[in-house]
């Protein structure tokens, strides 16, 4: 049993933070801008234009944050963190605990579409045999968990967060799933905590992870050498947030904690070029999921806070040491229009990977963008594992 409080959680926005958001928006300043393909130095200021016009004059807090709230939400004190999770119990005879961690720009939001599909197939004409129990937390410095007041809060942190967590929820093993932080987190988890960890489910790897090499390691293939060559080719026209980020993240901070169409001009980028479109990030997500997410960035101040974990994660940068892996079953997913990922043989040198596979459509927001097709692959990968995971430990 944990030697933490669990709390309730709701949250209902100030009115008078909604009508200071209103005026910000309307007083929205514009920069200019030369001809150029669309989306090659941003987002175009038309776009954005009609994106905070929809914001002021159709899009409707009050309806997304009573649909946050439809979900069961609690807070836990754990060390000097307040961990804010979503804990939705699945609905089938024996549901696997499943962690469900998001990224950035996202937040627990990006979830709300695939919980019911994991928690209650039967519901969405699966099999209530493949039910889990979801357990979706905010990372620290996102959405309504606390901002880490001193420095050192990276992926092994939040890691063991996550296991205190478990613990405290009385499941002595569960699975872990991610992308974008969310698969660094999940793959931190079942590194430190192997023994708990009843698989391990992927829908990104990250283009900075390297598995430690030795003498006695082949070398490698050529499809790794291409996906290096993906990876720096990236790194060079799309990195630039890894390196401010990563680097000064209180600079930027000023602008994106000032400026709500700031802060939305800044993730909606990330929106259109992570994500399975032709041209804009609308087909892929729509407004309203695009907004929300921002608000919650907004509503919670947790701007810079959410950008600082790139800094905390490159000073303690998640390496393995040679000939050490990472021992849970792991199951990875790619998405068509995911950043650029490796072939298998990259994630075999460091993974127990048992589970490949490749999705029809989508991009870095599988959750939001497809959760269907990410939810079978989820439940495909657990579906010989669940033997392993289902007990709760209610003494």
């Amino acid at each position: 049993m944990a030697d933490f409080a669990i709390e309730n959680f709701r949250f209902e926005a100030p009115p008078q933070a909604l009508d200071d958001l209103q005026q910000r928006l309307r007083r929205t300043l514009w920069p200019d801008e030369v001809a150029a393909e669309p989306w090659r130095y941003g987002p175009p200021v038309a776009y954005m234009q009609r994106f905070i016009d929809y914001w002021l004059n159709k899009y409707d807090w009050r309806t997304h944050e009573a649909r946050l709230n439809s979900f069961p939400q609690f807070v836990a004190q754990i060390d000097e963190h307040r961990i804010h999770f979503i804990h939705q119990v699945g609905n089938g005879p024996s549901p696997i605990p499943l962690v469900l961690t998001h990224g950035w720009p996202g937040s627990v939001v990006e979830m709300l579409k695939i919980i019911p599909l994991l928690t209650d197939p039967a519901a969405h004409g699966g099999d209530p045999a493949d039910a889990f129990t979801v357990i979706a937390p905010s990372i620290p410095g996102y959405g309504f968990s606390s901002r880490p007041a001193s420095r050192g809060t990276n992926v092994f942190v939040v890691a063991d967060l996550w296991a205190k967590l478990m613990t405290g929820l009385n499941y002595p093993r569960f699975g872990v799933q991610g992308g974008d932080w969310g698969s660094w987190i999940s793959a931190a988890t079942a590194l430190r905590h192997p023994q708990r960890i009843v698989g391990l489910h992927l829908n990104y790897l990250s283009t900075r992870f390297r598995p430690a090499l030795s003498s006695s390691d082949p070398p490698l293939s050529a499809a790794e050498e291409d996906y290096l060559a993906r990876v720096a080719r990236w790194m060079d026209t799309e990195g630039a947030y890894i390196a401010i980020q990563g680097t000064k993240p209180l600079t930027l901070s000023y602008a994106l904690t000032d400026s709500p169409a700031g802060l939305a001009a800044w993730f909606v980028e990330k929106f259109r070029s992570w994500s399975d479109n032709q041209l804009l990030p609308d087909e892929a997500l729509t407004k309203d999921e695009m907004i929300t997410d921002i608000m919650l960035y907004w509503l919670t101040g947790t701007a810079h806070s959410a950008m600082r974990f790139y800094s905390e994660s490159r000073e303690h940068p998640f390496h393995l040491a040679a000939g050490q892996k990472i021992t849970p079953p792991c199951g990875i997913v790619h998405l068509p229009r995911e950043l650029p990922m490796p072939p298998r043989s990259w994630a075999e040198r460091a993974f127990n990977v048992v589970h490949w596979s490749t999705l029809p459509r989508g991009g870095h927001f599988a959750a939001w963008e497809q959760p269907e097709l990410l939810a079978e692959d989820i439940r495909k990968f657990f579906r010989p594992l669940r033997s392993q995971g289902n007990s709760r430990d209610d003494t």
